[in-house]
């Protein structure tokens, strides 16, 4: 017989987890451009890649990103204060991934 109950409590954690991590990744994300920070991830070599970016394309790409980081309306604190929370938000993120695996694998924590 199916424990309905603790099917759905357990649907609900994941979803709620999954929420978390998703929310706290995309505010680091948000917090990393306002300081000033943008990432930028240059473009691989792929054979098989569907949408290839070109150097000209991925140089222009970090000069915008140079250019908005230059008319940012943010003082220097506020900066670094963005640039803290993007961090955290980060390692809670991380933590959460952490928790997670240490939940799913039973030998992490001596039952087996």
């Amino acid at each position: 017989m199916i424990d309905w109950l603790a099917f759905l409590l357990v649907l609900g954690s994941a979803l709620l987890a999954t929420v978390i991590v998703v929310i706290t990744y995309s505010l680091g994300i948000r917090l990393l451009t306002v300081s000033g920070r943008t990432p930028i991830v240059t473009p691989a070599e792929f054979t098989d890649a569907i949408a290839v970016v070109t150097p000209a394309e991925a140089k222009a790409a970090v000069k915008r990103a140079a250019k908005a980081a230059k008319k940012s309306p943010l003082t220097d604190g506020q900066k670094r204060v963005a640039l803290f929370g993007a961090r955290a938000c980060f390692a809670l993120s991380g933590l959460a991934a952490l928790v997670g695996i240490y939940l799913i694998v039973p030998v992490l924590h001596g039952l087996v």
